[in-house]
């Protein structure tokens, strides 16, 4: 029997699995829409026990839409530190501001998906748990669920195609009665059971609707192409004077990282390579990018360019630095400190 001809009882043994194995994560222990709201963009992109933190930080000193549209854009980037992809960020701002201004507010996915930073995914998600819409939210866990489930060992180009190609069956399945916590329960057991490598089958609550389960590719479904490796080397400074240090300002036009501060590039200030070691390598992953960063000790030179500043180190916990740079500063500075002693 196919999947859909058991729809019922697949929805029901998800259910009472989920009743007893969800995680007592923050959003579910205390629901609202604004929390709701909160925790998907903060998940995007972000494992949930990274982001835990972050999102208590967040909710303390924005509790609800009209503190959030209230606040000015550094406060807002400021308390997403660490998180990365700071563009949610802003569209998280941008929409606390239209949510405020909105009436009637949003309830369905359309209306949803009208404002700033809102796509098919995150719609889904917002109206079905917060306001009980029968719609499916299709993600990666739940194409990887659906894919095992019906043995689907098609090679997708993208997620995105992997994404179109099952969201049919997902709206087929999806519980009408509780859609919310039909689509909570897809995505804990994507992100707790079903895994990527070495998924958890012997005590996985679906098992018994699972066509993939005995497959020796079980690991490999689905199947989805990957973008090539690109590696990339970024020659960084580390200059003090005094009790201060050199940052690059990211210009408010760049497509990422926009406003905020990292250590700056030996090619922006013209420096050559020095031939001494560097005090650090770090490396870093940015999607389908793998970062190398060598950080060069060097002096300054006298005529800096506009974006470069002079940084008190005191001042550091005032500007939004990325979130490996201001892991790098801290390690460095204790680094070069004891180089002193």
């Amino acid at each position: 029997m196919s999947l859909i001809q058991q729809q019922k009882e697949f929805q029901s043994s998800l259910a009472e699995w989920y009743a007893q194995a969800q995680r007592p994560l923050p959003w579910r222990k205390k629901p609202s829409v604004y929390r709701t709201v909160v925790s998907e963009l903060m998940a995007q992109q972000t494992q949930i026990k990274t982001m835990l933190p972050y999102f208590d930080r967040w909710m303390h000193r924005f509790p609800d839409f009209k503190t959030l549209a209230a606040a000015s854009e550094e406060d807002v980037l400021k308390h997403w530190e660490g998180l990365g992809y700071y563009s949610r960020a802003r569209n998280l701002h941008k929409l606390a501001k239209a949510y405020v201004a909105a009436s009637p507010k949003p309830r369905a996915r359309e209306a949803w998906q009208a404002l700033p930073g809102i796509g098919p995914y995150t719609s889904a998600a917002i109206a079905s748990i917060a306001f009980h819409e029968p719609v499916a939210v299709v993600d990666g866990n739940v194409v990887r669920i659906l894919a095992r489930l019906t043995c689907d060992t098609r090679t997708f180009k993208s997620n995105g195609e992997a994404v179109k190609a099952f969201t049919a069956l997902a709206e087929d399945v999806v519980a009408e009665e509780n859609p919310g916590d039909h689509n909570q329960a897809m995505m804990e057991l994507g992100a707790t059971i079903c895994l990527k490598r070495k998924p958890l089958c012997t005590i996985c609550p679906v098992a018994g609707f699972c066509l993939g389960r005995t497959s020796a590719e079980l690991d490999q479904i689905p199947k989805i192409q990957r973008k090539a490796t690109k590696r990339i080397t970024v020659e960084r400074a580390w200059a003090l004077e005094g009790n201060a240090i050199l940052l690059h300002r990211i210009p408010e036009s760049a497509g990422q990282l926009a406003g905020q501060y990292e250590l700056p590039k030996l090619k922006d200030l013209h420096l050559p390579t020095p031939k001494t070691k560097p005090l650090a390598i770090k490396t870093r992953s940015i999607t389908h990018r793998r970062i190398k960063e060598p950080i060069f000790v060097v002096s300054a030179p006298k005529a800096l360019p506009d974006d470069h500043f002079w940084i008190r180190f005191n001042d550091l916990e005032n500007i939004t630095l990325s979130g490996p740079h201001r892991r790098w500063v801290g390690e460095l500075t204790k680094v070069a400190n004891k180089q002193s002693t």
